[in-house]
């Protein structure tokens, strides 16, 4: 059975201090009760160290927002999967527009940090999704498609059900604009017979795939009511705890 997530990306957000103690309210939100999801925080790579020991990992996984193409070596600034994995981070985030559009990363870059992540047993969340342009020219299923094959479909089986699929559509990130409900699952539901077609229904169904665009407390029901949507990869309404909880409490 697949599981449904809810993941925080709290993007370059929080000081260090912020950070911990945004990381031990939610933990005091959620000791008393069991989400009906599995529940994870992505922080900047500082606060790692600091915040993974603070949570019940019970309750919350934590991870990287991104990590090294490289294993090591004189990469000035860079932070390796290994690095992340020895702070006890269990995730990282791959792929994410941002990081496409503003650092100019490939499918081919992003190939191989897929593959360090797994050598150290990271969970990939890997992101893809369309700009506004694609959408309108019709070409969304193609682009995306494109990211998936390029990136993880060398992948043996076993390595990819490993990983968490990750659906933005990068015209609703920080617009204020959503998918509606019924966009949000024609995607997901592209993506899991694409998935399918490679690797098999079995594994198809196995994968959670996550609708990361403008999900808050209001509308995370809606979205997470349909049949292929597993969850939410959330942005800005990850950065308090309260909007946080909204959206896992729409799996109750």
């Amino acid at each position: 059975m697949r599981k449904n997530i809810v993941a925080g990306n709290w993007k370059m957000n929080k000081t260090l201090q912020e950070g911990i103690a945004l990381a031990k309210e939610l933990n005091e939100v959620l000791a008393n009760e069991k989400p009906n999801c599995d529940v994870v925080i992505c922080t900047p790579f500082i606060h790692l160290a600091s915040v993974t020991p603070l949570v019940d990992p019970a309750k919350i996984g934590v991870g990287a927002e991104n990590c090294a193409d490289k294993e090591s070596g004189a990469f000035t600034g860079e932070v390796s999967a290994a690095m992340v994995a020895s702070t006890g981070a269990k995730y990282v985030i791959l792929g994410h527009s941002e990081r496409r559009a503003y650092y100019h990363e490939t499918i081919e870059t992003l190939a191989v940090k897929v593959r360090l992540a797994l050598d150290n047993g990271l969970t990939p969340i890997f992101c893809v999704g369309e700009v506004l342009e694609d959408r309108e020219a019709g070409k969304q299923n193609e682009v995306v498609h494109e990211q998936l094959a390029g990136s993880l479909f060398d992948l043996t089986a076993e390595d990819f059900s490993k990983i968490v699929i990750a659906y933005e559509p990068v015209w609703a990130i920080g617009t204020g604009k959503t998918a509606t409900a019924a966009q949000a699952q024609e995607m997901h539901a592209f993506i899991r017979r694409a998935i399918a077609d490679k690797y098999g229904k079995e594994v198809a169904d196995n994968t959670s795939i996550l609708y990361g665009g403008s999900c808050k407390a209001s509308n995370a029901k809606e979205l997470f009511a349909n049949p292929d949507v597993d969850g939410g990869l959330i942005g800005g309404a990850s950065l308090k705890a309260a909007d946080f909880k909204g959206i896992i409490d729409a799996f109750n």
